[in-house]
């Protein structure tokens, strides 16, 4: 296998894993966060107000966990440093 194929397989799986292992907690976060609030809400239905808004806040932290992997993936699909050196090298090759 040549550098440049090997680079790009290496480049989407290690982009499949970022995004699948940085989505997995933040999906458990929320899910944890929401049925806690649900539950708490059950309880003392006068608070709702204050434990809605303290819930969005919560979700929007959690989220931003799950919006930075997005991130790293993009970086690593389209701005690899690796990948113009790779073809840099293939090109002398030729």
């Amino acid at each position: 296998m040549d550098p440049v194929t090997l680079i790009g397989a290496m480049s989407v799986l290690a982009a499949g894993l970022c995004i699948a292992i940085g989505g997995i907690g933040p999906a458990l976060g929320e899910g944890n966060a929401a049925a806690n609030a649900l539950r708490a809400i059950a309880q003392q239905p006068d608070e709702a107000p204050n434990i809605t808004r303290t819930l969005f806040v919560a979700m929007a932290m959690i989220e931003s966990t799950a919006i930075y992997a997005f991130v790293v993936t993009v970086l690593i699909l389209y701005f690899n440093p690796f990948w113009d050196k790779a073809l840099e090298i293939a090109k002398l090759a030729n």
